[in-house]
């Protein structure tokens, strides 16, 4: 699309490029969503490998002490509590252990335990493991040195039979079989966290495709298609009825495509009426030229009361061709450059009631309660401004109007503009300074506060709407520190 406004062309690219590009696979979101729940929950496993880990090292070790408890009864029932040694080595075969002993022999009653199971030659005990007195972290650091020491060292494992806790004991017995043990118990641990973390991740995967990387993909094909034609109505995203962070997002975009699709079709409206304009002020301004030379013929042959209207009648057809020419001059180069003058504000206010249109055969008064203050401003501007404030408030049904001018908040001017009118209705004020919306009558195009706001931040300034009422409206015009009269002194507060 093509949006002409002068010599501006605005233009909107087709895009020749597939409506979306996607990432490859290994790069996307969602492939690096799942690698980072796999890692995250091998990172919990690991945390819990090592109690893991500990607590099967105990459980063995018990398992150990609750076999020779089982081989030290199975001792107890024949005569004198002896066996041969052929069949003490095949109980302490079954229980993997070198030998199995009470712990404290002279301490047990008769009813308690009293034989001793032992290998003919048995192994020097090179390290004693109590289980009474292990705490947890004793428990971790065991498993922990059995896991990565290398050799076959010889223990001696003291504790309570956990199927006879009146019963305690000594087991003496090979390590290597434990570190066995333990590392199958590891592999398996790993193989199982390894498929929950392949299984949580990939619920993970299929649940975030579903509620986030769909919707995100949606939203990123709407914004492409919406470039391709802002003007489309039917490419504006339609949201759907999530209240999360998506919904939202969905109904935001929904909003600023509306916005810029309105903004643009606007926009093309004003280049073609800047392209009427401009025609028309061609052939105005020659009109006007021509009503110029007539009106000085006049002035100079009429009667005295021609004669004396004459300078009104010519300082308004000047007026009228210099308003064209700097339209015809903004249409083609945009904003005309400021004639920057001081000037006192009382003629101009007389100038403006004299522009007035009557009401009821009478006209509406304006006080001036400017105090005579000089100012400096492109004066032409600031007569359109101005007068553009008091019709709007004359057609609204104001009577009276003042006009006030004192010094501004930062030693600036402020000028305020003041009538006793009904008072602008709730949607012109949302729409106050919005061209072809911010009209109070009915048929109005809303131009005149919108030219009115563009001329005051011409000069720097800036024009708001102060209040507006049942009994009244007022609007304050500001200009800058540089461009406010050193008689400008009084506050606004006074001058209300």
């Amino acid at each position: 699309m093509t949006v002409r406004r002068g010599t501006v062309m605005l233009e909107w690219p087709t895009m020749k490029r597939p409506l979306l590009s996607l990432p490859p696979l290994a790069r996307s979101l969602s492939a690096r969503l799942l690698v980072l729940t796999v890692a995250f929950v091998m990172i919990s496993e690991v945390l819990i490998f090592v109690p893991s880990l500990a607590r099967f090292r105990v459980s063995y070790l018990e398992d150990k002490l609750a076999a020779g408890t089982l081989a030290l009864l199975a001792l107890e029932a024949t005569p004198d509590n002896m066996v041969s040694q052929e069949l003490a080595d095949q109980l302490l075969h079954n229980v993997g252990a070198f030998s199995a002993m009470p712990e404290d022999m002279g301490r047990l009653s008769s009813s308690k335990l009293k034989g001793v199971l032992a290998l003919e030659m048995p192994p020097e005990v090179q390290r004693v493991v109590d289980l009474r007195e292990e705490s947890m972290f004793d428990q971790m650091r065991g498993a922990i040195m059995i896991l990565f020491r290398r050799g076959d060292r010889v223990m001696m494992v003291i504790g309570q039979s956990p199927r006879e806790p009146q019963i305690e004991l000594d087991v003496t017995l090979p390590e290597r079989p434990l570190r066995l043990a333990m590392i199958a118990f590891a592999k398996n641990l790993f193989g199982v966290s390894l498929i929950i973390s392949a299984i949580t991740a990939a619920l993970v995967y299929v649940t975030l495709q579903w509620l986030l990387v769909r919707p995100m993909l949606q939203l990123t094909e709407s914004m492409t298609l919406f470039r391709q034609d802002p003007e489309d109505a039917s490419r504006v995203i339609k949201p759907g009825r999530r209240r999360d962070e998506i919904g939202i997002a969905q109904r935001e975009l929904a909003h600023m495509q509306e916005a810029v699709r309105q903004a643009i079709s606007q926009h093309a409206r004003l280049a073609a009426l800047g392209t009427a304009v401009t025609k028309v002020n061609h052939d105005l301004r020659n009109m006007l030229a021509t009503a110029l030379v007539v009106s000085d013929r006049i002035a100079e042959t009429g009667s005295p009361e021609i004669r004396k209207m004459a300078p009104a009648l010519v300082n308004a057809i000047e007026r009228a061709t210099k308003l064209c020419t700097g339209t015809l001059a903004y249409t083609r180069e945009g904003a005309p450059p400021l004639t920057l003058v001081r000037f006192p504000l009382s003629p101009l206010i007389d100038e403006i009631e004299a522009a007035l249109p009557a009401r009821d055969d009478h006209r509406v008064a304006i006080e001036d309660e400017t105090h005579g203050v000089t100012i400096g401003a492109d004066r032409d501007q600031l007569y359109r401004l101005l007068l553009n404030l008091a019709r709007n408030a004359v057609e609204s049904g104001a009577e009276r109007l003042w006009i006030r001018a004192a010094a501004g908040p930062v030693r600036g001017i402020a000028i305020e503009i003041e009538d006793d009118g009904p008072g602008l209705p709730p949607k012109a004020r949302e729409n106050l300074f919005k061209p072809f919306a911010g009209s109070a009558r009915p048929g109005g195009t809303g131009l005149g506060l919108a030219i009115g706001r563009e001329i005051a931040r011409a000069h720097g300034g800036e024009l708001v709407l102060v209040e507006s009422a049942g009994s009244g409206t007022k609007f304050r015009l500001t200009l800058p520190q540089g461009w406010a009269p050193a008689a400008a002194t009084r506050d606004l507060a006074d001058a209300d």
